[in-house]
């Protein structure tokens, strides 16, 4: 094809035929389209716009890039996607506790996308943890286990993993008309019968008002349907980061807590959310009365701990490390960052410590940067909460000593004098 024609084509502002842009997409999986000349088109489209036509071709063209997996020989299955945010560690949790009630759950996720942090790096803070396996290491783990985590490997959808990666560094992340292809196509070609879409709003999102979250989760569950799965969503708040942690080993440990009984409420929260969902969707009738209380009680029996040491372990994983608390590296410089003065705090830049988080090591600015996973922060304080002058509202991990970043992290909390009440986490129910 020609590849100038076709770039032309949207700079200008024109709709592609969705052969033509299925003929592309194809042209850059397999080398003939050079990674300079489809960030060219991303920039394009990310300017200028894909109608609903050129959207789903763009789908469709992704799916159909690689393998899709059909594991209805095993069972029904379910899977989640959040379209991320900072301190989310809800797929760690998540998947071994749906697993362990029941219904094998084959997670295919990505990495930190901007200011976002990503399950597969965090995953791969625990030493020895394997994100790549074969397909017939996949299906062996989900017969066995039921649960599997991992990266876009070369056999699913790998136009969408290498247009992921091409996103991340050229600032083209947050159109819906890139997210749903690339969230629909890996979750379609993964196999799973069944998907929870966690939609992220506010300012720690790529989605920042209601209308714009909920309008992306209905789009997520219609363009699913249609492709023949099951399907809802919810659509939280990412005012402020999800939890305490934000940074790969922290995040890890985290959730860690939560599979032992204890953790942060609203990570506890959502993520039994999230299964009522996912079991409800996958199961029958019957299965589907007392779904979410049927996760607690797993969570609460120690059920879902011992399957994600399971699939630490089946994965090339040290489950020492997790079991040991501290026993993963930690950062050489820990750091408290004060309240500068008194009041309540009534906004989170959460954007912002996302950022910091990237800037200290804890994500990447380009394709080929390596991530530092002791770093990142804790938040010791949330909107909502009263501080005093002097007073430690967040942790800050580090790699070295950085004064700036201290600063930077101050800068993120907006303290004032009247009262503000903590927002709702969950906002829309999409069915």
């Amino acid at each position: 094809m020609d590849a100038r024609a076709f770039l032309r084509e949207k700079r200008e502002g024109r709709s592609h035929r969705p052969e033509a842009l299925r003929g592309f997409i194809d042209a850059y999986a397999c080398g003939e389209v050079p990674d300079y000349q489809a960030s060219a088109w991303l920039m394009a489209a990310f300017l200028n716009g894909l109608n609903d036509e050129e959207t789903d071709a763009l789908t469709a063209a992704l799916l159909h890039s690689g393998r899709v997996f059909d594991w209805s020989a095993i069972g029904p299955t379910a899977d989640k996607h959040s379209t991320g945010g900072v301190g989310d560690k809800v797929s760690l949790v998540l998947a071994p506790l749906v697993a362990a009630c029941g219904v094998p759950v084959p997670m295919v996720s990505g990495r930190g996308l901007g200011h976002t942090g990503g399950t597969l790096d965090k995953l791969e803070s625990i030493p020895g943890f394997r994100t790549q396996l074969s397909p017939e290491e996949m299906r062996r783990q989900l017969e066995r286990i039921g649960v599997v985590m991992v990266g876009q490997g070369p056999d699913l959808a790998p136009a969408d993993g290498k247009l992921y990666a091409l996103r991340d560094v050229t600032s083209t992340v947050e159109r819906d008309y890139f997210i749903v292809p690339s969230i629909v196509s890996k979750k379609i070609a993964e196999g799973a019968g069944a998907i929870a879409y966690d939609v992220k709003c506010g300012d720690g999102a790529f989605m920042k008002t209601p209308k714009a979250a909920g309008a992306l989760a209905r789009r997520l569950v219609r363009t699913t349907r249609a492709l023949g799965a099951k399907a809802e969503a919810l659509v939280t708040d990412m005012s402020q980061p999800l939890g305490q942690a934000a940074g790969n080993a922290l995040e890890v440990r985290e959730a860690v807590e939560l599979l032992r009984g204890g953790g942060p409420a609203d990570v506890r929260a959502l993520t039994l959310d999230l299964a009522e969902i996912m079991l409800r969707l996958a199961g029958d009738a019957e299965a589907a009365v007392d779904a979410r209380e049927r996760a607690a009680r797993v969570l609460d029996s120690g059920a879902a701990w011992e399957r994600f040491l399971a699939l630490v372990e089946a994965q090339g994983g040290d489950p020492r490390t997790v079991e040991v608390r501290h026993a993963q590296a930690s950062a050489p410089v820990v750091a408290d960052v004060t309240a500068r003065r008194g009041g309540v705090v009534a906004a989170i830049d959460t954007f912002g410590l996302g950022e910091w988080i990237v800037a200290i090591g804890g994500g990447r600015r380009a394709k080929e940067d390596r991530i530092d996973p002791r770093v990142g922060l804790i938040v010791k304080r949330r909107i909502g909460d009263r501080v005093s002058a002097g007073e430690p509202i967040a942790q800050l991990h580090l790699s070295a000593a950085n004064p700036h970043a201290l600063e930077g992290i101050a800068d993120c909390f907006r303290i004032e004098d009247p009262a503000t009440p903590g927002p709702a986490l969950l906002i829309e129910h999409v069915r």
